[in-house]
C-alpha cells in the first residue's frame, strides 16, 4: 500500500512538472510573438518617419508606402466607397527624381499676381528637380490679408493633381526645418524675367549647396516668351487645372453666378478705381482738391511704390490710368450695351463711393455687386480677406457674357487668359489712349455722339479677346504681352464662325 501511494505521488509529481515545462515554453513562445511584434511596429514607425524626412535621399527608389499623398488616396478611396455616387479620383502617378533640394517661397502682390507666380514656381521647381514647399502668400501689401494658401485654394487638390510633375509639400521635413530654423538656408530675390536657364544655372548650385533656397519675391520672374513648349504648357497646367478655389470660394461663387444667371445675361466691370489703384498710379481725373491730397499721401507713405512725382493729365492721355466711372460709362453706351443688362462690379471700394458712381447707376440701373446679391452672413467669413473676396470675384468674372476690364492690371490680364482657355470668350479689352482721346473731345464738342460712337466701335471691332500671337518686345518684357493673358501655347485655334460679334449680346 505504501510503495503504491509513493508511486502515485510520484507519477503526480512527473506530470506537475511535464505540465510546468508545456506553460514555461508556451509562456516563452508568447513572449517571442510579443516581443516580435513590437519589433515590427517599431520598425514600421522609423520607415514611415524616414519615408517623410529622408525620403527624396535614403528612399527615392522605393514605393513611398507611407507618404501624405497616399494617406489622401486612402482617404478619397474611403470618401468614394462612403458616397457611391461620387466618381473616384484617379490619381496621376508620382513622378520618380532625384531630389536636388527645398525651394521655398515667399508670394507678393495681390491675388492674381500671387497666382501667376505660383504657376511660374511650380514650373521652375520642375525644371529644377527640386521639392516645392506650399508658397506663403503676402500678407504685409497694401491689403493686409492675413489668409494663407489653404484659405484660398484647395492644397490637397493642388498637391495630388502635380505629383506627375513635381514634389510639393505643405512644410520642409523636420530635419530640414530645423536646419531653416537654424539660419541655414539661402535667401534672395531672383532677377525679374529670367529664363529658365537664369534658374539652372544661377539658382540650382543653391540650392544644391545650401539644400534650402528662399525665393522672397515672386512676382514677374519667369519670361514670358522664348521657354521651353513643355515648361509653357506646365504653366498653364497649373493655373487652368491645379489652382482650385477652396470648395467654400466655389461654392459662394456658383450661388452669386446663379442669382445673376436668373435675370438673364449679365456683363463683369472690372472698375479698377480703387483707392490703392489710384494712389500707385497717380491718378486723380476727376478727384477733388482734397481726394488728390489723400492719394499723394498714400503713394508717398508707401516706399516700394518708387515712383511719387506723377503727372496725371500726362499719364492719362498715355493711357496709364484706370478708366473713371463717367469715362466707363460714356464708353458702355457708345458700344452700345443695352441700358437694361445686368452689369457686376468686380473691385473692392470704389474711390468716391456713390458720388462718382451715379453717372454710371443713372444709364446702367441695374448695378450689382456681391455685396448686394448675397446676405451678410454669406460674406461674414470673407470680411477683411481682400484676396478670398478677389477669388469670388474671379470666379464670377469667369463665367460672364462679357468681361470688360477698364485697366490691365493683374486681374484684368489673368482672367482675360483664363477667358481665352474657356473659348475664347469675350472680353472687351479697352483702347485707354484711343478713348480718353476720344471722350475728351466728345465732350469739348469736336464730336457728336454718332461720330463719337462710331469711332469708339470701329477701335474696338478686333479687341474681344479673340486668337492672337503675343507681342514680343526684346529686353522690353514689360512692354510686351503678359503670358497670362494670352498664354497661346495652351490654346485651341477658334473657327471663323465661333467667334462672336460686339453686338452678339
Amino acid at each position: 500500500m505504501g510503495l503504491k501511494t509513493a508511486a502515485f505521488a510520484g507519477d503526480r509529481l512527473e506530470k506537475l512538472r511535464n505540465s510546468g515545462m508545456v506553460s514555461r515554453s508556451r509562456m516563452k513562445l508568447w513572449m517571442i510573438r510579443a516581443t516580435t511584434s513590437i519589433l515590427l511596429w517599431t520598425c514600421l514607425v522609423q520607415l514611415t518617419a524616414l519615408s517623410e524626412t529622408w525620403g527624396p535621399r535614403v528612399l527615392k527608389g522605393w514605393p513611398s508606402c507611407f507618404s501624405q499623398e497616399s494617406a489622401a488616396s486612402a482617404a478619397v478611396a474611403l470618401d468614394v466607397h462612403s458616397s457611391p455616387e461620387l466618381p473616384a479620383r484617379v490619381l496621376p502617378p508620382k513622378r520618380v527624381y532625384k531630389n536636388n533640394g527645398y525651394l521655398m517661397v515667399s508670394c507678393n502682390g495681390g491675388l492674381n499676381q500671387m497666382r501667376a507666380a505660383i504657376c511660374d514656381m511650380v514650373a521652375i521647381a520642375r525644371y529644377l528637380n527640386v521639392t516645392l514647399v506650399v508658397p506663403e502668400l503676402d500678407k504685409t501689401s497694401f491689403w493686409n490679408d492675413p489668409s494663407e494658401f489653404q484659405d484660398i485654394f484647395d492644397v490637397d487638390h493642388f498637391i495630388t493633381s502635380l505629383r506627375d510633375e513635381v514634389r510639393i509639400l505643405k512644410e520642409l521635413p523636420p530635419r530640414v526645418k530645423r536646419r531653416v530654423e537654424m539660419g541655414m538656408f539661402y535667401e534672395m530675390p531672383p532677377v525679374s524675367w529670367s529664363d529658365i536657364s537664369y534658374y539652372h544655372n544661377q539658382i540650382l548650385p543653391l540650392i544644391q549647396k545650401y539644400k534650402v533656397v528662399h525665393l522672397n519675391r515672386t512676382d514677374a520672374r519667369l519670361a514670358n516668351n522664348d521657354q521651353p513648349m513643355e515648361l509653357q504648357r506646365l504653366r498653364c497646367r497649373v493655373n487652368f487645372s491645379a489652382l482650385k478655389f477652396t470648395p467654400q470660394i466655389e461654392e459662394l461663387g456658383r450661388k452669386v453666378i446663379k442669382i445673376l444667371r436668373r435675370n438673364g445675361p449679365f456683363i463683369v466691370l472690372h472698375l479698377r478705381y480703387e483707392m490703392d489703384m489710384l494712389a500707385f498710379s497717380g491718378c486723380s481725373q476727376g478727384c477733388n482738391t482734397e481726394e488728390v491730397e489723400e492719394l499723394t499721401r498714400m503713394r508717398y507713405a508707401y516706399p516700394w511704390w518708387k515712383e511719387k512725382i506723377i503727372d496725371s493729365d500726362m499719364k492719362r492721355k498715355e493711357g496709364l490710368c484706370p478708366l473713371t466711372p463717367e469715362e466707363t460709362a460714356l464708353t458702355l453706351r457708345a458700344l452700345d450695351i443695352d441700358p437694361n443688362i445686368q452689369i457686376y462690379i468686380a473691385a473692392g471700394e470704389i474711390y468716391g463711393g456713390e458720388r462718382r458712381l451715379s453717372s454710371l447707376t443713372s444709364f446702367y440701373p441695374n448695378l450689382v455687386r456681391k455685396e448686394t446679391l448675397l446676405e451678410p452672413s454669406d460674406l461674414r467669413f470673407f470680411q477683411n480677406h481682400s484676396s478670398q473676396m478677389a477669388a469670388l470675384d474671379y470666379l464670377v468674372s469667369l463665367e460672364s457674357d462679357i468681361f470688360v476690364p477698364t485697366y490691365d492690371g493683374n486681374m484684368a490680364k489673368v482672367v482675360e487668359g483664363h477667358r481665352r482657355y474657356l473659348g475664347y470668350k469675350k472680353t472687351i479689352l479697352l483702347d485707354r489712349r484711343m478713348l480718353v482721346d476720344l471722350i475728351d473731345k466728345y465732350n469739348f464738342g469736336s464730336l457728336t455722339w454718332d461720330e463719337f460712337s462710331a469711332a469708339v466701335k470701329d477701335a474696338h471691332a478686333l479687341r474681344m479677346g479673340n486668337p492672337s500671337k503675343r507681342l514680343v518686345i526684346p529686353d522690353r518684357p514689360k512692354e510686351e504681352d503678359y503670358f497670362y493673358a494670352n498664354p497661346w501655347e495652351c490654346l485651341q485655334p477658334l473657327n471663323e464662325d465661333e467667334r462672336l460679334p460686339l453686338d452678339s449680346i
